[in-house]
Order: structure tokens, then C-alpha cells, then sequence
């Protein structure tokens, strides 16, 4: 079949990846075209526009970019109708993403959605947007099931892809000596710091990151560079502070961390499954905050702390993420109870998570979707 998968951010290439290693073992006739990254590329697909010329984040940052938007969205359109592809796969990314799958959807193309828009979180309303122009929705937290559930919609629950990927490195990672001696680190205990991979929120948050490092001399901190940012855009950073930067490499990293300090995302997810305590740090433009917290209607901003449903991790947000409150939060998991009983919560997470063979699941009921409705 021919497949056209559509992810907009660093995680979207990943998951898309995954998804097309099982999509190509199970389809002997396997054909894709996408918008993603390098990692989906590694797997096969035909590449038309890379992700990092898509990430735009916040209501500021969007209008500012409005015309790239529309540019895209238009070229997008275009591209799959020339392509006329069995299926359109789409990846998170709600807001372009739900604009092309109502034009696919109009246009009589089948339209399959892979991990589900935060809508419980706000924008209730695209569920009856999904409902009209989403064939099949595949959701990765379990609580999304029954929310979907309450609009008489019914979704796929396939498990979070994220332990597969974890649990894969895992398997292959390289000894502690050996990737101390590769970024020449020191002796010491390691800190990373997560500031997350768009300009505007690196910008924000990693000089408040930064800002503790003359507290804790006994560690060092190690910053973790994001794909779609090249050293350069690091260096104002590294040369006032005491710091790593290791690019590309974030979960050899958080393999031999210690702790973390870590922009809300799945990042915060992954450092959890990594069994790294944490304290999540969140801030955005002023306006769009503002904005954000007037439609927003979750108690929490991390997935560790939405899917078990309380707060397992600290989360300093916008006002809260202060030099001193990043210092009192660090001490607390530094100190024996706190970290204990976090690793402790982190284990109950990963049974809530369900099993591994997310991207397999849902590589199986995707084709047999397809099969049914051939």
C-alpha cells in the first residue's frame, strides 16, 4: 500500500519511525511518502518537508508565522492528491494536522490519526472536528479511551511507544566509563538539563536551568542538545557557565543521571521511564501563557503526573520557575526520601502504562482497518 504519514516535532518522527519498521514487516508492498525527520527517513520514507522548518509553539509564535503556515498547509494539500496515496497517516501535531485531514477527508481519502491531540486538555470541541473527518484515532494514554468514550467515539488504546524505544536503547548502550570518556565528563555525578527543542522555550527556561549551577558543586550538569539545533545556537550558553552540551544523545544521558531538569513534554515521560528524578520546569511567552491558562483545563502540564493522575513530579510553571524555587525542588529529590519515593512512583507509572509493542499494535490495526475497508 502506499502510506503518507504526516509528523511536525522530533517525537512525531520517532513514533512515525517505529510505525513504519512495523508497517514495512508487515506490508511486503510497503510505499510512503512523509513529512517527518531523519529518523523516518532511515526507515524508508520519502521525506518532502523536514519537521524542523515546521515546529512553531505558542499563539505569538504562530501568528508570527502565519504565512509559513499557510504556505505549508497549501503545499501539503497538493502533495498527497498528487500522490494519491491508500491511506494518510497523521502524527500529533494537532494544529496543522486537523486541517488537512478535514480537506482529506473531503477529497474521500482515509485518514487515520496516530496519538491523539491533547483536546481533553482544552479545545474540547475538536472532538467533533476528529469524529467527522478521522476514520480510526490511535491513543497512547490510557485515560484517553474513556474520554473519547464520553463522546460516543470510539479509539484504539495501543500503549505508549516510548517504552519499546527506551526499552530498545536499553539494550545497546554503551558502559558508564566508556561515555564519561566520550564527552569527557568528570568525575563527578551528572545533572541533565532538558530545555526542550524550540528556540523560544531553550531561550527562556535554560539560563534559569543554568542559574543553579554554582549551588551544587559536587555534580556536574549536562546539557542535552536537541536534533534541530546545531551547536552554534548552544555556545552563548556554554561559555558563561560550567557546562556539558552532549547532542543528539539524550538517552545515553539520562541513562547515567542522576537527576534532571526538564521542560514539560514527553521528555518528562522518558525521563521517568529512565528512572531519573525530576523536576519540570515550563515557561512561555507572557501573552501566550496568559492565553494558554484562560483555555487550558488540566491540573497538570506533565505527562508523568496527567497519566498517574496526581503529582508525582514537581512542576514549576511560568511565575513558579525561579532560581530559588528550582533550588528548594532540587534539594528535594537530592535527598534520599524524595528520590526514593519518586523511582517508586515512576514504577507504578510504567504499570499503568500497560506492556511493550505499542508501534506493532498499532502497525497491526491500522492494516487490518485497511483490509476491512479495502
Amino acid at each position: 500500500m502506499k502510506y503518507y504519514i504526516i509528523a511536525g516535532e522530533a517525537s512525531g518522527d520517532l513514533h512515525g519511525a517505529n510505525l513504519i519498521k512495523e508497517l514495512k514487516a508487515k506490508d511486503d508492498n510497503f510505499e510512503c511518502r512523509a513529512w517527518g525527520g531523519d529518523r523516518m527517513q532511515q526507515e524508508g520514507a520519502d521525506i518532502v518537508k523536514h519537521y524542523k522548518e515546521l515546529a512553531f509553539m505558542g499563539f505569538v509564535e504562530v501568528v508570527a508565522n502565519l504565512r509559513t503556515i499557510l504556505k505549508n498547509l497549501k503545499t501539503c494539500k497538493e502533495d498527497v492528491i498528487n500522490y494519491s496515496p491508500d491511506v494518510v497517516i497523521l502524527i500529533d501535531y494537532p494544529g496543522f494536522n486537523l486541517r488537512v485531514a478535514k480537506f482529506f477527508h473531503e477529497k474521500g481519502i482515509k485518514v487515520f490519526y496516530y496519538i491523539s491531540p491533547q483536546v481533553w486538555a482544552w479545545k474540547k470541541s475538536r472532538v467533533k472536528i476528529i469524529k467527522k473527518v478521522v476514520d480510526k484515532m490511535f491513543v497512547i494514554l490510557p485515560f484517553e479511551k474513556d474520554f473519547y468514550k464520553q463522546y460516543d467515539y470510539d479509539v484504539s488504546y495501543v500503549g505508549h511507544p516510548l517504552i519499546d524505544e527506551v526499552e530498545r536503547f536499553k539494550e545497546s548502550v554503551i558502559s558508564k566509563e566508556a561515555f564519561y570518556q566520550q564527552y569527557n565528563l568528570a568525575n563527578k555525578k551528572i545533572i541533565a538539563l532538558l530545555p526542550g527543542s524550540r528556540t523560544q522555550e531553550i531561550k527562556k527556561k535554560l539560563p534559569i536551568m543554568l542559574s543553579v549551577i554554582k549551588d551544587y558543586p559536587d555534580y556536574q550538569f549536562v546539557i542535552a542538545g536537541a536534533p534541530s539545533k546545531e551547536r552554534s545556537f548552544y555556545e552563548e550558553f556554554l561559555k558563561e557557565n560550567q557546562v556539558k552540551l552532549i547532542e543528539n544523545n539524550t538517552y545515553s544521558l539520562l541513562t547515567y543521571s542522576s537527576f534532571a531538569l526538564v521542560t514539560s513534554g514527553t521528555a518528562t515521560l522518558e525521563t521517568a521511564l529512565f528512572k531519573v528524578p525530576q523536576v519540570v520546569c515550563y515557561k512561555g511567552s507572557a501573552i501566550s501563557y496568559q492565553i494558554a491558562k484562560r483555555l487550558v483545563n488540566i491540573d497538570y502540564i506533565s505527562l508523568v503526573n496527567l497519566i498517574a493522575n496526581k503529582e508525582v513530579v514537581k512542576e514549576l510553571i511560568q511565575g513558579e520557575l525561579t532560581v530559588d524555587n528550582l533550588k528548594i525542588e532540587l534539594d528535594n529529590i537530592i535527598d534520599v526520601q524524595g528520590r526514593n519515593r519518586m523511582i517508586t512512583e515512576y514504577e507504578r507509572l510504567i504499570q499503568i502504562l500497560g506492556g511493550k509493542g505499542a508501534s506493532g499494535k498499532v502497525a497491526s490495526l491500522m492494516l487490518k482497518h485497511l483490509s476491512h475497508n479495502a
